[in-house]
């Protein structure tokens, strides 16, 4: 159970560095300088988003057989080391509505960033591969205020001095390796 946590968590806070929802909450941070109602708006958004996706992982998980949804992981996993070498930008030249105040504007400006993001991949995948829907949903979000609340507190002085490109390439690893468990996994079936 706690597996399911600590991978959850781990592998969404490595692919959460660099990604256009970190860039969303510097310049949220930016914006407004009120970093607990940003903060507990990334929480809300990603609790919601994040359970929409480990819904469709676990209903995904109860119509595969093991072995194609094991080869299923291993190319979503394959692909997902692939994307997170990528840098990500803000769509718009980075910017969001804020006719709002900072919570409701991170709310709905992280929840729609979220959607079809690597970090969502990452959750689908997670509640197709784990059976503790509730852990992969609190993994997965913990990592993403893991990545995403520093950056909201220090600011810019934080993100610049990141090896950013050292930690995409470290993160891409990291997903490389869970391809290649996956695929080993579903030959020794």
């Amino acid at each position: 159970m706690f597996e399911t946590l600590l991978v959850s968590t781990g592998i969404v806070a490595l692919a959460e560095i660099g990604d256009k929802t970190q860039l969303l909450a510097l310049l949220l941070a930016a914006r407004y300088r009120k970093p607990i109602p940003i903060i507990a708006g990334i929480l809300i958004a990603t609790l919601a988003n994040h359970f929409l996706a480990a819904s469709l992982g676990h209903q995904i998980a109860q119509l595969l057989s093991e072995s194609t949804l094991l080869w299923l992981l291993a190319a979503s996993f394959l692909a997902v080391a692939a994307w997170t070498l990528v840098p990500d930008k803000l769509d718009d030249d980075g910017q969001i509505a804020v006719k709002h105040g900072p919570f409701i504007a991170t709310v709905i400006a992280f929840f729609i960033a979220e959607m079809g993001d690597k970090t969502q991949v990452a959750t689908v995948m997670l509640a197709a591969q784990f059976e503790y829907f509730w852990m992969v949903i609190g993994g997965t979000t913990i990592g993403m205020l893991l990545a995403n609340a520093p950056v909201v507190l220090v600011g810019n002085f934080a993100a610049e001095r990141l090896p950013l490109k050292l930690i995409r390439t470290l993160a891409a690893t990291g997903f490389l390796a869970f391809a290649l468990y996956c695929a080993w996994q579903a030959f020794s079936l």
